[in-house]
């Protein structure tokens, strides 16, 4: 079940809110566990053994290690048994395949990757390790836990939210009216990012790659495309999964902050995916020493945390390819590049925007051949036109989306701080808020295309 879906909104959610706050404060997490559990039951009902068994398993360990003298060995043995799990549903077959072309074999086993492991197994890791480092104490008891892991609104793609971040409001919080509208505005506005750019963009890009005859500047125009896809793809998720949280009374930390605004590599992964990258510093970068014991150790741990970082999102060479592509231009920024970015502000986005649009091209082909090739193409080295009347008719159709995206990838924080109090910008902003509610069920209702493309990592 996919939050742009109408089963999504306009049966499960308004069951779900009638049923929640009906319900008295005690046996909220009850009905936020149960129907989380039917949630991930509707789109992955053969793996939500997997899902229960995270649950049960990270509790009691949690328990132990919280209580037990010997926290190092439960720990140990609590993350071989989380990234095992892990390793084999999402990487097994990656292996296998690697090692039949290596010795020339031709071994084969069928397994599906259950959605949103990634996600609820880092979830579950972070809670272990936090109680290890004591920052945070064991859930009270399994039901509290079992909600926090299940927790619908991030469950299947995040972001990435920390014990600590709302442990007080597992065992109570406030919901006010104030805070169910900030949910619902935040809500609809991830909604219409998903279905009104991030969908139309994708139908952009498979049309110009289907062209008959592909151009310089198709080649640019799916490259940008998909790049302003992804970003509006998964913050609109992050966004809905957020105001959804509001909507339950928990308010989870940001995780896309105008990341199109950066003006270098190091401020974009500051602004990108906030909370993988917080969750690989903390849990990967640090531990292994972080920037303490000098340089090459310092550009040592960045190339480990980024390779894995890349592995984290598929079981691909191009993803491990991808991360260390930006390990690469994060190492060049810290040695001298950085300090030139930051004199010439326009030079540095210009730069970062480039830099990134090349990403999402290895981001996107796991053929290295195609990679290169799109590549080649993209920088006018494959003897194409540099356009035709197929691309330039594409270009005149969705140029007015394209503009919009990037409009909306801009922040305006200082202009909102300015008329949010206006009396009649509080009588506008609901009006196109329910316009834009009512605009995206019918693209939904109209529209084949809606995947939500984290679901795969």
């Amino acid at each position: 079940m996919v939050f742009s879906s109408v089963s999504f909104l306009y049966y499960f959610l308004p069951i779900t809110l009638i049923f929640y706050f009906l319900m008295p404060q005690k046996i909220k997490n009850l009905v936020l566990l149960i129907m989380s559990l039917i949630f991930y039951f509707y789109g992955e009902p053969r793996y939500i053994i997997v899902l229960i068994f995270s649950c049960f398993y990270n509790y009691y360990f949690g328990k132990l290690i919280d209580k037990s003298k010997n926290k190092k060995a439960y720990l140990i043995i609590n993350l071989i048994t989380n990234f095992g799990i892990l390793f084999y549903f999402k990487y097994f077959n990656f292996f296998l395949e690697n090692i039949n072309s290596i010795i020339g074999t031709n071994y084969s086993l069928y397994i599906i990757m259950p959605i949103g492991i990634s996600f609820f197994t880092f979830q579950a890791t972070s809670y272990i390790i936090d109680i290890y480092n004591g920052k945070v104490k064991s859930a009270k008891n399994i039901l509290t836990f079992a909600t926090y892991l299940t927790l619908f609104p991030q469950l299947i793609a995040g972001p990435i939210v920390r014990y600590e971040t709302i442990e007080k409001e597992l065992q109570s919080r406030k919901i006010n009216y104030e805070l169910f509208g900030q949910g619902v505005r935040r809500f609809i506005i991830g909604l219409s990012k998903k279905v009104m750019i991030a969908n139309v963009l994708g139908e952009l890009s498979q049309s110009l790659l289907n062209i008959g005859q592909t151009t310089i500047l198709s080649h640019w125009l799916v490259a940008i495309s998909d790049t302003l896809q992804i970003y509006f793809d998964f913050s609109g998720y992050s966004d809905m999964a957020i105001g959804l949280g509001l909507m339950f009374g928990f308010k989870f930390l940001e995780n896309f902050n105008y990341p199109l605004t950066a003006r270098s590599i190091t401020d974009f992964w500051r602004r990108w995916h906030i909370s993988l990258s917080s969750w690989f510093k903390d849990y990967v970068y640090i531990p292994l020493g972080g920037s303490k014991e000098g340089n090459f150790k310092r550009y040592r741990n960045i190339l480990i945390v980024w390779m894995i970082t890349g592995f984290w999102h598929g079981a691909s060479w191009n993803f491990v390819l991808w991360g260390l592509y930006f390990a690469v231009f994060l190492i060049v920024e810290k040695i001298f590049l950085l300090k030139i970015l930051n004199k010439h502000k326009i030079i540095g986005h210009i730069y970062t925007i480039i830099i990134v649009i090349v990403s999402f091209v290895i981001f996107n082909r796991t053929n290295f051949n195609d990679i290169q090739l799109f590549l080649k193409n993209m920088f006018g080295l494959g003897n194409l036109y540099f356009t035709n009347i197929e691309t330039n008719y594409y270009l005149k159709n969705y140029i007015f989306i394209i503009l919009t995206a990037i409009i909306c990838s801009i922040s305006y924080k200082k202009i909102y701080t300015k008329i949010k109090d206006n009396k009649i910008y509080n009588i506008i902003e609901p009006i196109i808020i329910i316009i834009l509610f009512i605009l995206c069920t019918a693209y939904i209702v109209d529209e084949s295309f809606n995947p939500f493309l984290y679901f795969r990592f």
